[in-house]
C-alpha cells in the first residue's frame, strides 16, 4: 500500500461517525446561509442597478413604448416584495464562491493530500462556470421573450408584465443555467473522491444525456427551444470534459502506483 493511500485512509472521512458527518454538514450549510445573507445585504444597496440590468432584455424586446418603460404593479406591497426576493436571489449569486468553498471543505477529507491543494482551482472554476451559465441565460433572454411573445399569435394579446412574473422568469433562468453549469464540476468531484469511476461515467453517458434533457426542460421556465439548447449543449459538452479529466487523472494515478511498487 502506498504512502499516499495510507495518508488518505488515515485522514479520510471514514473515521468520522454519522453524527460527526451531520454536524460537519450542518456547519457548512449554516456558513453558506450566512454568506447568502451577507450577499443579500450587499444586493440591497445595489438594488436599483441590478433591477435596471435585469430589465434590459424586456426593454430590448418590448412590443410597445409603455411596456418598455415600466412593469405593472397590482399590489401596494409589490415593490417591497420584489426587493426582498431580488436581493435574496442576488445574494445567492454573490455567495456562490463561499458556497463552493463550503462544499469543497466538506468533501476534501476524502481526497488525497496532493489533491486537497486544488481547492482554489475548484472555487475559481465553479464560480466561473456559474457566472458563465448566468450570463448565457441573460444573453438568450431576449430571444426567449421574443419567442414567447410571438408563439401566441402576433397582435392577439396586449402585453403588460407584472414584476413578479418577469423577474421570476429571468432570475430563475439565470439560477438554473448557473447551477446547470456546475454539473460537470460535481461529476469531477465525485470522480476525485472515488464515488464514481471514469469508466462508469463513460458507460452511463446515454442516460446522462436523457437526464440533462429532462433537467433542462424542467429548469428553464420559458420553455423556448433557444434557451433549452443553450443550456443542454454546454452541459453535455462539459460532461465530456469531466470524462477527459477523469481519464487524465486515472493515468496519473496508475503511474504513481507503479512508481510506489
Amino acid at each position: 500500500m502506498s504512502a499516499e493511500t495510507t495518508t488518505r485512509m488515515d485522514s479520510g472521512p471514514g473515521h468520522m461517525s454519522l453524527v460527526e458527518h451531520l454536524g460537519e454538514l450542518r456547519t457548512r450549510i449554516m456558513r453558506s446561509v450566512y454568506a447568502v445573507a451577507l450577499g443579500a445585504l450587499v444586493a440591497w444597496f445595489l438594488y436599483q442597478p441590478i433591477f435596471d440590468l435585469l430589465l434590459g432584455p424586456l426593454r430590448e424586446t418590448a412590443p410597445n413604448e409603455q411596456l418598455r418603460q415600466t412593469l405593472l404593479a397590482t399590489d401596494p406591497l409589490t415593490g417591497f416584495q420584489i426587493r426582498i426576493r431580488l436581493t435574496t436571489y442576488t445574494g445567492i449569486m454573490f455567495a456562490m464562491p463561499m458556497i463552493l468553498w463550503q462544499i469543497w471543505k466538506f468533501v476534501a477529507p476524502g481526497l488525497y493530500d496532493n489533491e486537497k491543494r486544488y481547492g482554489v482551482v475548484f472555487i475559481t472554476i465553479g464560480t466561473a462556470l456559474f457566472a458563465a451559465g448566468a450570463a448565457i441565460a441573460f444573453w438568450t433572454m431576449p430571444a426567449a421573450l421574443t419567442f414567447l411573445q410571438e408563439i401566441g399569435g402576433e397582435g392577439n394579446f396586449t402585453e403588460f408584465y407584472t414584476p413578479e412574473k418577469y423577474l421570476r422568469l429571468i432570475v430563475y433562468m439565470m439560477l438554473a443555467f448557473g447551477l446547470g453549469f456546475e454539473f460537470p464540476l460535481i461529476v469531477t468531484t465525485l470522480n476525485f473522491v472515488g464515488a464514481v469511476s471514469t469508466d462508469t461515467l463513460r458507460r452511463i453517458r446515454r442516460y446522462v444525456i436523457v437526464i440533462v434533457a429532462v433537467f433542462v426542460a424542467v429548469a428553464t421556465p420559458s420553455g423556448d427551444p433557444i434557451s433549452m439548447l443553450a443550456l443542454t449543449v454546454p452541459m453535455i459538452g462539459l460532461y465530456e470534459v469531466a470524462i477527459v479529466i477523469g481519464r487524465v487523472r486515472d493515468k496519473r494515478k496508475r503511474k504513481a502506483e507503479k512508481e510506489d511498487v
